[in-house]
């Protein structure tokens, strides 16, 4: 789920309250396709406050099914197998937990999609 502004048209995951381009607080939800591709990558080695325990994490830049764009952690896979054009789905996780107060946030992750074929019978030679 993300929010789409009513004045520049601008879209945003996760949802936000107010436009962080033009200010407006004339925002709706948008639902957001679940899977798409791996547009670009990093990995951050060196996290922001609060976030020290997960490194090091990936995050990308995903082109969806309609066309948007986002920006996500992926998630499920070594480092080394990123790549551009890496197909991902949505996955809901826990984004991180605060020490202080013992909340623990959750929210939408990419991975792998994982393809699988049930028609297709095993080999049991392999």
């Amino acid at each position: 789920m993300g929010t789409k502004c009513l004045n520049c048209g601008a879209l945003f995951h996760p949802p936000q309250r107010i436009c962080p381009k033009c200010g407006s607080k004339d925002l709706v939800e948008e639902e957001l396709a679940w899977r798409g591709r791996l547009v670009a990558y990093t990995v951050i080695r060196r996290p922001p406050k609060g976030y020290e325990d997960y490194k090091p994490y990936i995050v990308g830049l995903i082109e969806l099914k309609d066309g948007k764009l986002i920006l996500a952690q992926i998630v499920d896979c070594d480092i080394e197998e990123v790549r551009p054009g890496l197909k991902l789905e949505a996955t809901f996780r826990r984004i991180r937990e605060d020490g202080k107060s013992g909340i623990i946030e959750y929210g939408y992750k990419f991975r792998p999609v994982i393809e699988w074929n049930w028609q297709k019978k095993p080999n049991p030679e392999k």
